[in-house]
């Protein structure tokens, strides 16, 4: 079984839904990046206050880290065991993003920092809507040199079926 997961892909995908059923599965603790990068009223850390982060979460021995962050992608396939991409299209991802705006506008989710309620951000639909264009290429060639178990998930039935516990024994081994 993989001791460290990392769960990329574009925002709306479900990465965090995704991370939080794989962690109650296999009893590897979680980590949201949104929690760990940004301040309360969306402030973003400072460079190398989240090097530091990322090094301290990927030092652990084992873990599932949810996110993109493509300035720490780098150190995190350096200790990743298994990549798990979710790449939903872009217009599912988008109007999972408008409805959970809908449905959470002014709250906190559960996998963000303290303080970073629920906002609507036009660039940031935009970045989803483009994200298999922009930024998915980027990831793509920095995988192309990763030597651990690359999954790709493009439906949402992919995604059911590789949690539905057929990947998986009683006590959550692979």
């Amino acid at each position: 079984m993989a001791e460290r997961i990392l769960v990329i892909g574009s925002p709306g995908s479900g990465k965090s839904t995704f991370a939080k059923a794989l962690a109650d599965k296999t009893g590897l603790p979680v980590f949201h990046l949104d929690q760990h990068y940004w301040h309360a009223v969306w402030v973003e850390s400072e460079k190398d206050e989240w090097a530091a982060r990322v090094r301290t979460m990927v030092e652990q021995p084992r873990w599932i880290i949810d996110g993109n962050y493509s300035a720490s992608l780098d150190a995190r396939l350096a200790r990743a065991d298994q990549v798990i991409l979710l790449d939903l299209s872009p217009l599912r991802c988008t109007w999972r993003i408008i409805t959970r705006v809908l449905g959470s506008h002014g709250k906190v989710r559960a996998d963000m920092a303290e303080g970073c309620a629920e906002r609507f951000d036009l660039d940031f639909l935009w970045y989803v809507l483009s994200f298999r264009l922009r930024a998915l290429p980027r990831v793509l060639d920095k995988l192309e040199d990763y030597k651990g178990e690359f999954v790709w998930l493009g439906t949402p039935r992919e995604i059911r079926d590789f949690l539905s516990g057929e990947r998986f024994d009683e006590d959550g081994h692979e």
